[in-house]
């Protein structure tokens, strides 16, 4: 090999051209220069990139007399108190306005991860690798939401002439995308980047597991009842609060390594205020049905519904007090019963899940931060961070409730039965009346319809 091939390999750079050193040292020197420009960077100058925590001007210049401890502490209260009267006023708006609002803090939260993917690998040479992420996101979100549309909105893709044929190979059809995308990664490859590339691909799929997954499941639970999305969304906001507000003004022991600002004095007392805040939230939404009734599409009225007469799981019931506490009972002059919303039993399990468990989804945060020298995932809440340091705990409570309810509360209702009723062909909705008449006649629940001369 000549010298002015390695160096035209080398891509420039200054190789040793000893005559004493054989061809393959020279090859290896190429090689080894060229697997160091494959590796990722992780340096300081990422941090200048992603997570400039920066407060807006005139607020910053209207509490600069204060110590930078209170500025912060200023700052980060009254973007909390912001972002909940937005919260307030988004589940006003109804279900159709949070599953909106769903959707966007899923993608914003998928672009934060992926920024810092990009800003670590360096991908700026290869533009079509952004393109491909994206795509990506795109067929994730037409599986899962074809999903949710044909289990809940059957009766209107009915009535869509083009609908019905999508429904039938939406699996399929989603596979198939997919597989475009699968293919125009491995057609993009280029050989100097390989690394940097396959690091990418996972880096997506991972994003799109942590992100996308949730962010269905969410919309999931909230079919069950918008109940079950803003409880467990605010025992995660109480604990987030309550946990800060012990720390700040109690917190003298670390709680963990991955998060030094974290104390054991902000997580205990933080899970007890949520525990209680959560069954006094729990006991006022259960008193209306907006709240508690499933999320149905009506025939009638061509919308979703909210109306319902409310389960036995929203109505008040008694119970008998346990044995074990006669003793308390009688100190406090208690009845041998007490009447509650059988919920308020679910929602203090899901507060002592938000309390203990899912800080753990914070700290996972906080290490993947540290691992790439950021301090936030984004700026976009001052005082914050981004969208994805505020939901980084969500998406795990999502996956816990979704699980709690498919385990210990879900039942077949006679709405979504209908629904996949109206899903088969008329034939076939003809076959199951005859038969479902036929039963409730034999168990002498209908009587005998005489024939139709």
């Amino acid at each position: 090999m000549s010298e002015a091939e390695i160096r035209r390999r080398g891509g420039g750079t200054q190789v040793d051209t000893d005559p004493g050193r054989s061809e393959s040292d020279a090859d290896r020197i190429i090689r080894d220069e060229s697997d160091m420009e494959d590796k990722p960077t992780i340096n300081d100058d990422i941090a200048k990139k992603i997570g400039q925590d920066k407060a807006p001007e005139a607020l910053d210049s209207v509490l600069s007399g204060l110590p930078p401890r209170w500025k912060n502490w200023v700052i980060r209260g009254i973007f909390t108190w912001l972002m909940i009267g937005g919260f307030g006023l988004i589940i006003y708006g109804g279900p159709l306005a949070l599953m909106m609002t769903t959707f966007c803090v899923q993608v914003k939260c998928f672009a934060e991860i992926i920024n810092i993917g990009y800003a670590v690998y360096k991908m700026d040479n290869l533009p079509w690798f952004r393109s491909m992420s994206w795509y990506f996101l795109i067929t994730s979100n037409y599986f899962f939401y074809g999903e949710s549309l044909v289990e809940y909105f059957g009766v209107l893709v009915n009535r869509i002439d083009f609908l019905p044929v999508l429904v039938k190979y939406h699996r399929f059809i989603s596979f198939a995308m997919y597989i475009f995308g699968f293919v125009w990664f491995v057609l993009s490859l280029v050989k100097k980047y390989y690394l940097r590339q396959f690091s990418l691909f996972a880096w997506t799929h991972v994003a799109l597991l942590i992100v996308v997954t949730q962010s269905y499941l969410i919309i999931q639970n909230m079919f069950q009842g918008l109940i079950w999305f803003i409880i467990p969304v605010m025992t995660v906001i109480i604990n987030d609060v309550m946990a800060y507000m012990f720390g700040f003004f109690m917190g003298k022991t670390p709680l963990i390594k991955l998060s030094p600002k974290k104390t054991w004095e902000g997580f205990i007392g933080g899970g007890f205020a949520t525990v209680l805040m959560t069954l006094g939230v729990s006991y006022l939404m259960c008193q209306f049905p907006y709240f508690v009734c499933p999320i149905e599409f009506s025939v009638e009225q061509e919308r979703m519904t909210m109306s319902c007469e409310p389960s036995a799981l929203f109505r008040l019931q008694e119970y008998t007090l346990p044995q074990t506490v006669s003793t308390w009972r009688r100190l406090f002059g208690l009845k041998e019963t007490i009447t509650i919303y059988p919920f308020l039993i679910h929602a203090f399990f899901m507060s002592i899940f938000a309390s203990s468990i899912g800080p753990f989804g914070g700290f996972f945060a906080s290490g993947f931060k540290r691992a790439f020298k950021i301090k936030d995932f984004g700026d976009i809440i001052p005082g914050h961070g981004g969208i994805m340091d505020r939901f980084d705990c969500q998406f795990l409570m999502a996956t816990f409730v979704n699980v709690y309810i498919h385990s210990f509360i879900n039942v077949a209702t006679p709405g979504k039965m209908l629904q996949q009723v109206f899903m088969l062909k008329p034939d076939e909705q003809l076959t199951l009346y005859y038969a479902l008449q036929d039963s409730l006649v034999a168990r002498g629940i209908l009587e005998p319809i005489p024939d139709m001369q």
